[in-house]
This record gives structure tokens, sequence and C-alpha cells, in this order.
């Protein structure tokens, strides 16, 4: 077939990516939209600081990282709010002792804590905690960590342990929401938490296929 002389079909080929390159855009406008309505929704439905009377449970879960999560989870220990606490993803480096020091825990620290060290992020610390729930049989657990690393923690938690009652206790940082350094944290736990939901979503519906 030869190109007609008015060069209609050599314009073809340039039309075309013209509008693919505008649909492309179109897409990456709609998806950068859908995107920061997702952050913003995610960032103010974050928990809220915990009542004043937290509810019983069989035991208290305790995540290691930023925001001062430990010392609560060894007040609420010492309050008889669970029977025993679970410190998971703690450094290899330090010691009972030692965490006992910082922490300023009295003697039930040194019979009902106990420290998790395989835990490397928020999946392996459910993995852990969900061997040691088995391990003791409990039923409930509270759940220690930053208020904006709590819907990660509930989403992977819930995977490994559904028969378990999840009660949030989420400590809220003291960075103010507006600063750079709080907007960087944010954005960062908003996309590692839809990982968490995509993954944790697509592993059910394997295992309801292969069932």
């Amino acid at each position: 077939m030869t190109a007609r002389k008015d060069g209609s079909s050599a314009g073809t080929a340039p039309a075309k990516r013209g509008a693919l390159l505008s649909a492309v855009l179109s897409l990456s406008v709609v998806l950068g939209a859908l995107y920061l309505l997702g952050l913003v929704a995610f960032v103010f439905t974050l928990p809220q600081p915990p009542p004043s009377v937290t509810p019983r449970a069989d035991a208290i879960v305790a995540l290691t990282g930023e925001g001062g999560r430990l010392a609560p989870a060894v007040t609420l220990l010492e309050k008889g709010n669970g029977k025993r606490l679970l410190i998971t993803g703690v450094n290899k480096l330090i010691s009972k002792k030692s965490l006992k020091t910082l922490l300023h825990g009295g003697n039930i620290f040194d019979c009902c804590a106990d420290l998790g060290f395989s835990a490397l992020d928020t999946r392996g610390n459910a993995e852990e905690t969900a061997r040691w729930v088995q391990t003791y049989g409990y039923k409930s657990l509270i759940i220690v960590t930053a208020d904006y690393h709590m819907p990660r923690s509930l989403v992977e938690f819930g995977a490994q342990m559904p028969g378990v009652k999840l009660i949030p206790y989420p400590i809220v940082p003291d960075t103010s929401l507006l600063s750079p350094q709080s907007a960087r944290r944010l954005n960062g736990e908003y996309v590692k938490y839809l990982a968490s939901v995509v993954r944790v979503y697509v592993a059910g519906l394997l295992r309801t296929r292969d069932a």
C-alpha cells in the first residue's frame, strides 16, 4: 500500500502518538488525584489518642520504632491491662536488663515481659507476635505503636491472627503534622500501607482459590 500524495497517511502515526500521550497524561492526573485524596483521608482518619480508661486484653504487644512506643506499653503492663507484654522487633544488641533500665520497668518486667528479636519490619512483627500468641493461647491483644503506623500494623496483624481481637493503643508523636519531617513520614507510611493492603488482599484471594 502506497502513501497518498497529500501526506494523510504520514500524519497518522504522529496523531496516534499524540492521542496515546494525551491518554497517558490524563490517566496520570487521575491517578495522582486519587493518590492525594487517599493520602489526605489516611492522615485525617489516623487513630485518635487512646482513651483514659483502656480496655483490658489477654496481652500487650509493643512495636519498636519512633514515637516513644515502649514506655506506655510497660505502663499498661504494670496497670494490669494485659497479663504479659511482648516487645517485638528489638535490636539483637539490646539485653532485657538494659531495656528494663531504660524503660524504668519494675519487677513485673522481669517476669512478664518478653523480647522478640527476629522481626525486621511490620510484617515480621506480626509473624513474631503470631508465634507468641499461639504459645500462650491469647485471644485478645492491645497493640501499641505510633498512630501513623497503626493502620498498617492492624492490616498485618489481622492477616496473621484473624481470630484474635486487636485493640489499638496509638501513640501520637510530638512533631506537628505540618512539619516537613512529618509530611515525609506520613507519605512513606501511606505507600507502605497501600502495599500491605494489596499484598494481604491478593494473598487472601489465592488462598480462597486454592481451598
